[in-house]
């Protein structure tokens, strides 16, 4: 009876976790570049109840006697897949169609990587730098903050598919600037490390970072300007996910009442 109070005791602690992730799945379904995230249990060390496997008169036995100890959480994984791309009309809106990350130059110079395209125009002493909305700056291919030259009207910029820049000359006609958008894909997206503010950092296990214009084998993304990429949470399936969670919770809670209540007549016993 210890051990199913101990049992029980893992499973409302593991579902609690679960109902936090589906929490801020749910806080985040209108979170611009959002990638759902769920929750994942493993099963907890097994103890052996009789360790001879066959009976008094040497019978083997067909399965062994072991009961399990519980759960626990063994990962919360964040799943990429694409979300529903929302028109807006901003020039500086952007949406991924594929697998592919924006890198943006964080405070402490170290790059971190999104899906989020929602950027905006910082003017400085030289230019105007695309930026997020900390004002961290886009990096272009060759790693550096894209700036855009004085002179140029930005609410005239172009950018294609492959993140070029372009602006029109005096004739109208749109001329490249020379500057690209970077689009960096992982092994393991999954492994990245959450930094909030839907950024991401490259860690030890997501791999590093590949720039798709130079790796050989990725399947480029596209950049569509004036769009934005909208969470991929589903609110039905979160709704769904949560009750089931709310019920294990619950189902763990009455094993720990009745196993209380056992215990409760096995102490007023009378000999």
């Amino acid at each position: 009876m210890m051990r199913a109070l101990w049992t029980a005791a893992t499973g409302m602690s593991s579902q609690q976790t679960n109902v936090d992730t589906i929490s801020n799945n749910i806080a985040n379904i209108n979170t611009t570049g959002y990638k759902k995230e769920t929750a994942e249990f493993k099963s907890l060390y097994y103890q052996t109840i009789q360790e001879t496997q066959s009976d008094s008169e040497g019978v083997q036995k067909p399965v062994a006697a072991q009961v399990g100890l519980g759960v626990r959480n063994s990962a919360i994984t964040s799943r990429f897949e694409q979300g529903a791309l929302t028109e807006t009309g901003n020039y500086l809106d952007l949406a991924v169609s594929g697998s592919g990350f924006f890198a943006v130059q964080l405070n402490d110079g170290s790059v971190a990587y999104t899906r989020t395209g929602a950027f905006n125009a910082s003017v400085t002493a030289n230019g105007t730098t695309i930026c997020d909305a900390d004002g961290n700056p886009l990096l272009d291919v060759d790693g550096n903050p894209i700036e855009i030259p004085q002179g140029m009207s930005m609410n005239k910029m172009s950018i294609d598919s492959s993140g070029v820049i372009s602006f029109p000359d005096a004739s109208g006609n749109y001329q490249s600037t020379g500057i690209k958008i970077a689009m960096y894909q992982f092994a393991n997206p999954a492994g990245l490390e959450k930094l909030g503010n839907s950024n991401y950092r490259e860690s030890s296990v997501s791999g590093g970072a590949q720039l798709e214009s130079d790796a050989e084998g990725l399947s480029i993304s596209t950049i569509r300007q004036g769009y934005l990429e909208s969470s991929n949470v589903q609110a039905v399936d979160e709704m769904v996910n949560l009750i089931v969670a709310q019920r294990a919770y619950e189902m763990n809670s009455k094993i720990i009442t009745a196993a209380d209540t056992m215990m409760q007549q096995a102490n007023n016993l009378r000999g």
